[in-house]
C-alpha cells in the first residue's frame, strides 16, 4: 500500500449542496437476542458513533444522505440481520428521522433513495443479503450506484474486502467519489507510521501466534529502529533460541522463521526485545495461581500468561524517548486482570510518550480492546477501527477499498 497518496481535496472542503451522498459505512454493531416485538437492541453503537461526523458534514453542506451497510454474516434474508434494528439508535444520535428501504438494490431501495431531499437521511437494508456484495459483483454494483449522486466510502473496516460497496462501486464515480472523515483519518493515521515516519520508530507487537504476524513484522523491518513483541507469540521466538518455556503457548514449526527474522533484524541494526521475564500461571485460567520465572527458564506445568516486572520495565523505556509508535496486539491474557499488568503498562507508557510529543497508533482488534478497557483512548493520538483492514495495511497489502478512492 502506497500511504504517501492522499485525495487533493479535504472531505471537509466539499460542498454537498443538492448532492445526494451514498455512504459505505460501518453499521457490522453486536446485537442482543431478538425480543418479542422482533427487535434487537444494539448493544455498543460505537461504530455508528464513528460515522456521525461523516454524514453530519454532508447535511450540514446541504445534502441528503443515504446509507448502505453489511451487519453479521446472514446466508440470505435474514430479519435476525436486518439493519432496520439500528434506525432507532441512529435516529437518537443524529437527532432526526431516518428512513428505512427494505432492500439495498431495486424498486423498493430508488422510492425511498431518490426521494431524499435536502437534511434528510435514508438506510438501505443490509448488503449482505445478496450473495453478489462479497462476490464484488459489478452488476450489483451498478444496482447500488444507482442510489446516489456521489460515493463516500467511510468503513475503513471493510476496506481490505473487493466487496461491490467498497470497491466495485468506486467505478460508478469515476469523478464523484472520497473518502469520509473515518477513512481519511485512518489512511492518514497509516501514512504517518508507514510513510515518513518520525525517528526514532518503535513497533509494539503482540498476539497470540508468529504465524499471524510473521508477515507484519517483515514489512516492519524496513520502518522500525526497534521492535518490540510480548503476547503468546513471543515463546516461539525463546524456543527457537534454545530457551525452556513450560506449557506456554509455542509454534514449533515457526522456529526457523522467527530466527530468519531476529537476523534479518540484526542485520538491519533493529532493536528487537523480547520478554525477559514472565508472569505464569499454573493452568490457563482468569483464578489461576500467578508466578515470575525467567522466559527462557518457565518450569514444566506453568505457561506465560503476561510479561513479568522487568520486562514491563524494559519495554518502557524502550518506548520513552520514542517519536513513532504503533501498537499491534496485546502482551498477554490481558481479559483475565490477573494477567494484564504488562498490557496496562505498556498503554501507560504509550500515553506517557505521546503527552511527550510521539505520534502512537493503536491498531488491531485485542489492542484497541486493551486500551479502551484501561480508559486511555483519549491519551493516544489514534485508535484505529479496523482489525483486519489494519493488519493487511501493516503486512503492506494494497486494501481495495482505498485503491478505489486514490
Amino acid at each position: 500500500m502506497d500511504t504517501s497518496i492522499t485525495p487533493a481535496m479535504a472531505f471537509t472542503a466539499l460542498d454537498f449542496t443538492g448532492v445526494r451522498a451514498l455512504i459505505r459505512v460501518d453499521f457490522n454493531v453486536p446485537l442482543a437476542e431478538m425480543a418479542a416485538d422482533g427487535t434487537r437492541e444494539v448493544t455498543d453503537d460505537t461504530r455508528i458513533r464513528a460515522a456521525l461526523p461523516t454524514i453530519q458534514h454532508v447535511l450540514n453542506s446541504g445534502g441528503s444522505v443515504v446509507l448502505m451497510s453489511h451487519l453479521g454474516r446472514p446466508k440470505g434474508a435474514d430479519p435476525l440481520y436486518s439493519l432496520r434494528h439500528v434506525v432507532p439508535v441512529l435516529e437518537r444520535l443524529l437527532g432526526r428521522a431516518v428512513q428505512f428501504a427494505a432492500d439495498c438494490v431495486g424498486d423498493e431501495a430508488l422510492e425511498v433513495s431518490q426521494s431524499l431531499k435536502s437534511g434528510e437521511v435514508a438506510l438501505l437494508e443490509n448488503l449482505r443479503f445478496h450473495a453478489e456484495e462479497k462476490a464484488g459483483d459489478e452488476f450489483f454494483a451498478g444496482q447500488l450506484a444507482e442510489n446516489g449522486d456521489f460515493y463516500i466510502n467511510d468503513a475503513f473496516g471493510t476496506a481490505h474486502r473487493a466487496h461491490a460497496s467498497t470497491a466495485i462501486i468506486a467505478r460508478f464515480f469515476p469523478e464523484d467519489k472520497a473518502f469520509g472523515l473515518l477513512m481519511e483519518g485512518e489512511v492518514k493515521a497509516l501514512e504517518q507510521v508507514l510513510g515518513a515516519p518520525e525517528s526514532p520508530v518503535v513497533a509494539v507487537i503482540g498476539g497470540a501466534k508468529v504465524s499471524s504476524k510473521l508477515a507484519v513484522l517483515k514489512n516492519l523491518l524496513d520502518r522500525v529502529d526497534r521492535l518490540v513483541i510480548g503476547g503468546g507469540m513471543a515463546y516461539t521466538f525463546i524456543q527457537a533460541q534454545g530457551g525452556s518455556i513450560g506449557n506456554s503457548l509455542v509454534e514449533s514449526d515457526m522456529h526457523a522463521e522467527a530466527l530468519a527474522l531476529l537476523d534479518a533484524a540484526k542485520a538491519k541494526g533493529i532493536d528487537v526485545h523480547l520478554p525477559i521475564d514472565t508472569m505464569c500461571g499454573d493452568r490457563f485460567d482468569a483464578e489461576a495461581a500467578q508466578a515470575v520465572h525467567p522466559t527462557n527458564a518457565i518450569p514444566d506445568g506453568w505457561e506465560g500468561m503476561d510479561i513479568g516486572p522487568q520486562s514491563r520495565e524494559a519495554f518502557a523505556v524502550a518506548l520513552a524517548d520514542c517519536k513513532t509508535i504503533l501498537w499491534n496486539g496485546p502482551m498477554g491474557v490481558f481479559e483475565f486482570d490477573r494477567f494484564a499488568a504488562g498490557t496496562n503498562d505498556i498503554a501507560d507508557a504509550i500515553v506517557k510518550a505521546t503527552a511527550s510529543g510521539a505520534y502512537s497508533l493503536i491498531g488491531g482488534g485485542d489492542s484497541v480492546a486493551a486500551i479502551n478497557k484501561a480508559g486511555l483512548a483519549d491519551q493516544v493520538s489514534y485508535v484505529s477501527t479496523g482489525g483486519g483492514a489494519m493488519l493487511e495495511s501493516l503486512e503492506g497489502k494494497t486494501l481495495p477499498g482505498i485503491a478505489a478512492i486514490l
